[in-house]
Formats: C-alpha cells, structure tokens, sequence
C-alpha cells in the first residue's frame, strides 16, 4: 500500500505545483507583450538597446529572463532592466505585473527624484529625463493597426459602391498620410512596422486604383510610387503583387501594352502567384489581356486557358480586401474584354451576361460598368436597338456621386459605333441625341 500512497501523493504535489505556477504567471506582460506584436528575443533585444542608450553599456538580457518573467520568477527586475522594460512597452512597471519588493525604510512609493537620480548616476553624466510615457508619441501595437485596417475597409467599400470618385481617392490619400505620420513619431516591434508598412501600400493603392478608374493614369502613379516603397518596405510579397497589378492598369490605359505585359509577367511568376491559384489566374487574365491587345492571338488565348484553370484550382480562403473583387463575375467581365480585344464580341456578349447574373448585390459601380460594356459588344455586332436599350441602362445604374470615368467613357465608345452605323432607325436616332446630354 505504501507505494501507492506515496504515488498518489506526489501526483498531488506536482498537481499543486503547477496550479500554483499558473496562478504566479504574469498574465499583464504576456497581454501587452501580445498586443505590441513583439517576440522575446525581439523584446529581449529592444530593451537592450535602451540599456545601452542609458549607460553607455550593452545590456544582458536574454529570452530566457523574458520567460521568467513571463512565469512570474522574476516580481521585480533589477532598476535599470525596469525602466528600460518600461520605455518599450510604454507602460509601469506595476502595470505590467511586476510587484515591487518590500523596503525596510521607504515611502509607499517609488520617489520621483530618486527615479531621476538613479538614471543619472547609472549613465555617468546628467541626463534629462522625460516624463511618463505619452500614448500620443508611444508605442504602437497591433489594435492600432486594426483600427487603421478599419478606416481602409470602409474606403475600399465605398470604391466598390460608388466608383474612382475624388472624394475616395483623398480618403485614401489622407488615411496613408496619416499612417505616415503615426510611423515617424511612434515606436513599434518590427512585426507591427511591417503590417503598417503593408498596410500603408494598400492604402495607396486604393487611391491609386480610384485614379485608374477616373481614367487618371498619371495621378495613379503618383500614388503607386508610394505604394511601391512601403510594399517594399513591408518584404511582403502580396502587398508587392498587388502594385503591380495596379502598375499593369495604367499602362494599359496609356496604352502601352508591352509594358502592361511585362507587369503581368512579373504577377503570373510571383512567389505569390506560385502559392495562391487566384493570384496566379489574376496573373495570367491580365497577361492575356496585354498580349490580345499587341495582336497576340495564340499566345492570348493561351494565357486565357491557364488563368482559368487557376481559378478552378482556388479555393476559398482568408486573402486580403483588395482581391476580393475578383471573383467568378469578374472572371468572365476580365474575359469578355479579351475576347472584344481579338474581334469575338459574340463571345464578349456571353460572357458579360455571365458577369451581371452573378456580381454580388451592393457592387453598384461595376454593375454599370460592365453594362456599358454589354452595351458596346452589341453595338459592334451590329445589334443597335438592344445596344441602344442597354446603354440608356449603364447610364441610369451610375450613381450621381460616381467618379468611374470607365464607364462614361465606354458609353462614348458605344455611341460612336452606333453613330458610325449611320442608322436612321427612330429608336436610334432618338438615343444618339439623349445620350449627347450626359456623356
């Protein structure tokens, strides 16, 4: 019976042990350490650097005090691990979790001039010592980001609904402008700094593509040079794929087509495209839409067929805001417009009929844009009356506050092919004069 007792015993020693180990964690430093994005050996590094800075000397401090901490070994670190400790994580140490140890004589708290003293003495010469830590100049952690990603959501959501206005491309501008500032007066772990980095590029590119859809090429380069900076800055892949997608786009639209390809070679080849099929069919679509354009026909219809065996291939998955608008709907518009630029507008027909019976409720500015499309591949097959009945249709699904001057410009291409026909049909006639008034 002995040894039972004696097992059992200490099963229930050890069981107390760890309950005990659990109960002294420093659950406060393992919150803020969380939210500031930071690893240990970053931490560990970070407040080094500031020992260093403070007495001239490089700190000590490893991973492993990091974990005692974490533990609850250490209640109180030694003066200046502490107030370094505090400076990167912005917050007291008494916040943090620590517990001060007890002093034979000594006020309830720590003397404010003693705090200045002890600094002075530990740098060897006197220092000026700044006040608590600010949160407006801090330190940033991950809800800043998500707060930040908060206002970009809305901007790309009102994109979606209204189209390239002004007014979405100075959200965009401001917000980024706004990440800038936050960046150059606030300190962050390296991991928080890439996500702004990240963040900042797909903030400009959203002003960008603003710009590229109010048919403004040189505007969006402006903002696509930003983005390219901070996507660089950021070492992301996906952020760096989707400038240039973005880069892709304003060529197109100042027609240089060569170029346009050139971008869409560097998609199609990405680390990314490699590891996602969406961004490998988004790759190849605007690939063969370049080469379709130089007159490529073969090697178009090529790309074509791989872009959509890499659709097939995607699966749902969490991606980031700006890809998701290309889904199935967008699949076929992107398609349609390979097939007009190769002279099959029968077949650009079918597959914007696709488009509008599948593209998600709320997507008003796509709607009309690729009505008005529909309504030029009609035109160029010689079907007037329909063409004329479905562009007076993109004209009334254009919001007033829409910005998107692809639309109104794809309008203007369908009533030039509909004024060139010469048709003196009254119906045509009668929309050949309405649509003066608004394009």
């Amino acid at each position: 019976m002995t040894p039972v007792i004696f097992t059992f015993t200490r099963v229930r020693t050890v069981a107390h042990r760890y309950r005990e180990g659990m109960a002294q964690r420093n659950r406060k430093l393992a919150a803020r350490i969380a939210a500031l994005g930071f690893s240990q050996a970053e931490l560990a590094r970070q407040i080094n650097a500031e020992i260093e800075l403070l007495t001239g000397k490089p700190g000590n401090v490893t991973d492993a005090d990091i974990r005692r901490w974490l533990r609850g070994e250490t209640k109180w670190p030694q003066d200046r691990i502490r107030l370094c400790l505090e400076k990167v994580l912005g917050a007291s140490a008494e916040d943090l979790g620590f517990v001060p140890r007890k002093k034979r004589i000594a006020p309830p708290e720590e003397d404010p001039v003693h705090r200045r003293a002890l600094l002075a003495a530990t740098s060897g010469a006197a220092l000026a010592i700044a006040a608590p830590y600010a949160p407006a100049h801090g330190r940033l952690g991950v809800n800043d980001v998500r707060r930040f990603h908060q206002d970009y959501v809305a901007i790309v959501r009102q994109d979606r609904a209204v189209g390239g206005s002004r007014e979405v491309e100075k959200l965009a501008v401001e917000l980024a402008s706004r990440i800038q500032s936050t960046l150059a007066v606030s300190s962050s772990s390296t991991r928080v700094r890439d996500m702004l980095h990240r963040l900042a590029a797909d903030v400009f590119g959203s002003a960008a593509f603003a710009a590229i859809d109010a048919k403004s090429p040189r505007r969006a380069r402006v903002h696509l040079h930003e983005a390219l900076i901070f996507a660089g800055l950021s070492r992301d892949s996906e952020t760096m794929y989707q400038v240039w997608n973005h880069l892709t786009l304003t060529s197109r639209q100042h027609e240089n087509y060569a170029e346009a390809v050139a971008g869409s070679e560097v998609m199609k080849r990405s680390s990314t495209a490699r590891r996602d099929s969406l961004y490998a069919s988004l790759g190849h679509i605007r690939n063969a839409s370049g080469l379709a354009r130089l007159g490529r026909r073969s090697e178009a219809l090529r790309a074509l067929s791989d872009a959509e065996r890499a659709f097939a291939r995607s699966s749902d998955e969490k991606r980031p805001e700006w890809i998701k608008f290309f889904d199935a709907s967008e699949m076929d518009a992107l398609s349609s417009f390979i097939w007009s630029a190769m002279g099959d507008h029968g077949r650009a027909e079918y597959c914007l009929h696709r488009t509008l019976a599948a593209i998600p409720k709320g997507m008003a500015r796509n709607r009309a844009l690729y009505t008005a499309h529909l309504a030029l591949a009609q035109a160029r097959q010689g079907d007037l009356e329909p063409a004329c009945a479905t562009g007076r249709q993109a004209h009334a699904l254009l919001l007033p506050t829409s910005g998107s001057r692809r639309t109104a410009h794809t309008l203007a291409a369908t009533r030039k092919v509909i004024v060139a026909s010469g048709s003196k049909s009254p119906e045509v006639v009668e929309w050949i004069e309405e649509s003066s008034q608004w394009i």
